[in-house]
């Protein structure tokens, strides 16, 4: 089995970060497609029209062809929402990563490589609203090179940063269609604290839900 090295960023990993991120994030579409269409909200649109042309054209053609570019168009909902969130992730810090991990206090990006090849990526830094915490950001591994524990050791990697800088818990948002991810961070002891709708118009429309975790390492909050 290839050895997996757990490094800092490097500048010359700028375009593989940015490939692993944009990679994981897409490979999302399709399960946030369906969670749309198990939606009762998706559901009963597409039933009415169904319904409606159905009763109104006396034909099987017109209704089916229309539920079939609604949901055409849902999934193009659905992919550019995500084009979105990758665009504004890549301005925000990944355009960036020393400005926004490196060089600040208490904040760090890394990478894992297998084969000098840069397969999985991670970062923490302050969380905005609970400054006792870090938050574990930017977590993906490339298909190829899952199964291997490489996620699970990124993830122990932020986890002893934050125990070592005396912070209190590590905190994560993850989406509700990222199962395997679940899997990983309760198996790891995160606990879920909440679900919650993106507060955006695009994503309430898809209800997109992320779920917040907590991994709590010491009681006291961040020492001195």
């Amino acid at each position: 089995m290839a050895s997996i090295q757990i490094r800092r960023y490097r500048d010359a990993d700028v375009e593989a970060v940015k490939e692993i991120f944009t990679m994981g994030m897409s490979e999302h579409v399709p399960s946030s497609f369906m969670h749309l269409l198990k939606q009762p909200p998706t559901q009963m649109v597409l039933m009415c029209v169904f319904c409606a042309l159905i009763t109104s054209s006396k034909s099987f053609l017109l209704p089916i062809l229309a539920v079939t570019l609604l949901l055409a168009g849902a999934r193009q909902f659905v992919v550019h929402v995500f084009n979105r969130y990758i665009d504004t992730s890549l301005e925000k810090d990944l355009n960036d990563i020393n400005g926004t991990y490196m060089e600040k206090k208490d904040s760090c990006f890394w990478v894992a490589e297998v084969e000098d090849r840069v397969v999985g990526i991670v970062a923490c830094l302050p969380h905005e609203k609970t400054p006792a915490c870090l938050e574990l950001k930017r977590m993906s591994v490339l298909r190829s090179h899952r199964g291997m524990g490489i996620a699970k050791t990124l993830c122990q990697t932020v986890a002893g940063f934050t125990r070592d800088r005396g912070y209190a818990a590590v905190i994560l948002y993850t989406s509700v269609v990222q199962t395997d991810a679940q899997k990983l961070y309760e198996h790891m002891g995160f606990e879920k604290i909440r679900e919650f709708v993106v507060p955006e118009i695009a994503a309430k429309i898809i209800n997109f839900t992320l779920i917040e975790y907590r991994l709590d390492l010491q009681k006291d909050g961040k020492s001195d």
